[in-house]
């Protein structure tokens, strides 16, 4: 593909960066990504990805916008109260860059269609809110062999990792998989929902950020990322921290007796 000139002049900024550059921009240009959920995390996610000139962005989200969600959900906007959040984000999306092609999918991602679903695209991003998509979503970006950006918010809390279990490292062990990060989904009515215990509306939005930051790394393939690794956020303090994670041989998608 060939930029035109206002695409040159849109992306001017990544074009002139050593690690990006006209190779770069035009992986993002050619790159499918599946955005899981179009709300807190979702919604800035969405829209970096849309400004960095992702060439199709695919959301799945079966909710419909409330007007609570606007506190945070900065996509959507007062208007918007009442559609579904795919119509709306789509929308969003075309007024910021008319040159992203937007699949929306007003459902509900489960066992049952997600390894389809997920096989049409290079990366996926998870800002669901709920460890059943969380579960599901990871288990069929493994099967599927594609790269999964995975992130969650509490009340003041965050994290964020990368996944990519299908491969292996330098010393032939698997990377690690959701399932070796949380081995069991935790009890129901253990974790409460957001309408319950609340959320800080920014703290989504650098959350989301940080998820673009990471889609983008793995298209264009610059620096390190989070492969391994879980990036927690303490907004209360604002603090940063980076914890390590290895693959578990007992885990039960890439573990000992499962590469038997």
């Amino acid at each position: 593909m060939v930029f035109s000139n206002e695409e040159l002049e849109r992306y001017a900024r990544h074009i002139v960066l050593r690690d990006v550059g006209g190779p770069g921009q035009q992986r993002l240009k050619n790159a499918r990504v599946l955005v899981i959920g179009a709300g807190g995390l979702g919604a800035p996610l969405l829209q970096y990805l849309a400004a960095a000139g992702v060439g199709t962005l695919a959301l799945v989200d079966d909710d419909v916008v409330s007007l609570s969600n606007l506190q945070r959900q900065v996509i959507h906007g007062g208007a918007d109260v009442g559609r579904p959040k795919v119509e709306s984000a789509r929308d969003a999306i075309a007024r910021l860059n008319a040159n992203v092609k937007v699949e929306s999918f007003q459902m509900r991602l489960n066992e049952g269609n997600a390894r389809e679903l997920v096989r049409g695209y290079d990366v996926v991003a998870d800002g669901s809110d709920n460890f059943d998509t969380r579960y599901c979503v990871s288990d069929a970006c493994f099967h599927e062999a594609k790269p999964l950006i995975t992130a969650a918010v509490g009340a003041f809390d965050g994290s964020l990792t990368t996944l990519k279990p299908y491969e292996t490292r330098g010393n032939g062990i698997p990377n690690p998989t959701y399932r070796c990060l949380f081995p069991e989904r935790p009890p129901a009515g253990s974790v409460s929902a957001c309408s319950e215990a609340g959320v800080l509306g920014a703290l989504t939005g650098v959350l989301g950020a940080m998820m673009a930051l990471e889609v983008i790394r793995a298209v264009v393939g610059f620096g390190e990322g989070l492969v391994g690794r879980l990036l927690l956020v303490d907004a209360l303090d604002m603090r940063f921290e980076t914890l390590s994670f290895d693959w578990d041989p007992t885990n039960p998608l890439n573990g000992i007796s499962e590469r038997r």
